[in-house]
């Protein structure tokens, strides 16, 4: 598995020349999102730090803990942000923020949102059943985690 997990890493080094992880923990952006978020949601959204895997530009930012992640966890939630990092390129830096940040605005305004996260939960699923077999990708308690997210 860590050859294969080496590869993907490799494969999205050569897509993504400028590509890197970056544990938010260490990095003064994510701290800042992470305050920013708490202040906009009125300490509603804390788990920014522990929970969500962010791409911004050719930055992969991933809660403390994602090393000691098994690999197939991590080529799983790789190939779901590498969705994101191809969106990126399609749609801009700023274009993405506007889609991620139109959530903001009234009640049903996030579809643009929807729709990005559904094209990359369709490669979770796909990353899942090649990984782990159909059972673990129809599994009830990998569908909830998508909807809770």
């Amino acid at each position: 598995m860590k050859d294969a997990y080496e590869a993907l890493l490799a494969e999205m080094k050569r897509e993504f020349p400028r590509f890197r992880i970056v544990e938010k923990e260490g990095d003064r952006l994510s701290r800042a999102i992470d305050v920013a978020l708490r202040v906009i949601t009125l300490g509603k959204q804390s788990a920014y730090m522990t929970r969500y895997h962010t791409v911004i530009g050719d930055t992969l930012y991933v809660p403390s803990g994602y090393r000691d992640t098994d690999l197939t966890s991590r080529m799983i939630t790789l190939r779901h942000e590498r969705v994101h990092l191809r969106q990126r390129r399609r749609f801009t830096l700023p274009g993405m923020a506007l889609i991620y940040f139109v959530p903001l605005l009234p009640l049903g305004l996030a579809y643009g949102r929807a729709r990005i996260e559904w094209e990359a939960y369709t490669e979770t699923l796909r990353a899942t059943a090649e990984l782990c077999g159909l059972e673990a990708a129809r599994s009830p308690a990998l569908r909830l985690s998508l909807i809770h997210i």
